[in-house]
């Protein structure tokens, strides 16, 4: 059996790509963490704008649960990331917003069903 599809987050995040290396490292054989769109989104909306996950999972078009895992992981890639003297890479913001669930065009109030996720 496969695993359920995963669902479409809303994230703002998807213009490019910024990284962060350790000073005095050269970049080359230097292992990389890279950050989701979803989950650079869901650290911006729990710690920077101070969103409880519930809040966040609304903006974002899922459950508590999933901002729950999804900022874990986040948090678990930049510590090591940090602590390890990786290359940090994570997505750039859009100069355009994303369509907010329910907005036009979602035809499913916000919820994609099956097939695979959108591109971020």
């Amino acid at each position: 059996m496969s695993p359920r599809p995963r669902k479409h987050r809303y994230c703002r995040w998807h213009a490019g790509e910024r990284v962060y290396k350790p000073r005095g490292m050269a970049a080359f054989g230097l292992p990389v963490a890279r950050l989701e769109a979803d989950e650079l989104e869901a650290l911006r909306l729990c710690d920077l704008e101070g969103l409880t996950q519930d809040e966040a999972g609304e903006r974002m078009g899922v459950s508590r649960g999933s901002v729950q895992r999804t900022v874990k992981e986040a948090r678990r890639k930049l510590i090591a990331a940090l602590t390890d003297g990786a290359i940090l890479a994570f997505p750039v913001e859009s100069t355009t917003e994303p369509t907010p669930p329910g907005g036009p065009g979602s035809g499913h109030g916000g919820r994609r069903r099956g097939g695979p996720p959108a591109e971020m």
